[in-house]
């Protein structure tokens, strides 16, 4: 018979404990593939906070460092300076990258650090218990916006690739989602486009992926990816949204 499924060697043969539905199991598995196809694993690694993204280390089959909340891209770029033959990249959730990182991820941006990023939106604090985060819809329901985010009290969502992508240091933006095969497709062409660019020594490399909570939203996972193409498909566009080398 012919083999059509094999687990990439970037991953531990240990099974997923994330929630059923839940998009980080795609995001880990496109991330080794890429890996895999590109021959990087020795060179790879990668940085992880607090947040779901804290289990990283229990799936990817390279070297993976923990950094405190929101602090990722700081060290990914010291570990880029002194190593600057590894191949680095950080695996970050929508509240720690948007809320208590977002110095972090605009000055690694701006100053053009030869990274990649790789940007978890489920527009909620998906580990401590379904808060409202950065990204929240308006009107969306969450643990501290029980009835629905109230622009007017907390913001708007702030669409982290659109701003990144406004900074002079950033070469390369795109946002994918997990929602569909197709999708998927164009998500993990994203990756392998955002490693490229490190390899060459293009700059500073983004990419957001939209991913169900099924959990935390208080959904079915085939709700979840309902819930998701007719709400957060409207509000954060997929595509690349910048490409310096490509003057796209």
């Amino acid at each position: 018979m012919k083999k059509v499924f094999e687990r990439p060697s970037s991953l531990k043969k240990v099974p997923f404990r994330y929630c059923p539905g839940c998009g980080h199991s795609i995001a880990h598995r496109l991330i080794a593939e890429v890996i895999d196809q590109l021959n990087l694993r020795e060179r790879i690694i990668a940085i992880a906070p607090v947040g779901c993204a804290v289990f990283a280390y229990d799936y990817f089959d390279f070297d993976i460092l923990e950094i405190p909340h929101g602090r990722p891209p700081a060290a990914a770029t010291g570990i880029k300076r002194v190593c600057s033959d590894k191949v680095v990249f950080t695996y970050q959730g929508d509240g720690d990258l948007a809320a208590i990182g977002t110095a972090e991820i605009i000055h690694a941006a701006n100053r053009g650090e030869n990274i990649c990023v790789f940007f978890i939106n489920n527009v909620n604090y998906g580990m401590t218990g379904g808060q409202m985060a950065p990204t929240t819809l308006p009107g969306q329901k969450t643990t501290t916006t029980p009835t629905g985010r109230d622009p007017n009290q907390a913001g708007y969502p702030i669409h982290v690739s659109e701003l990144l992508a406004t900074l002079q240091g950033s070469s390369f933006v795109a946002r994918g989602s997990l929602d569909s095969y197709k999708n998927i497709v164009l998500t993990k062409k994203y990756i392998e486009k955002a490693f490229k660019y490190q390899i060459e020594g293009k700059g500073f490399s983004f990419v957001e992926m939209l991913s169900p909570c099924p959990t935390d939203w208080g959904m079915t996972p085939e709700q979840s990816l309902k819930w998701l193409r007719e709400n957060m498909l409207k509000e954060f566009k997929i595509g690349v949204i910048k490409d310096k080398w490509n003057n796209a």
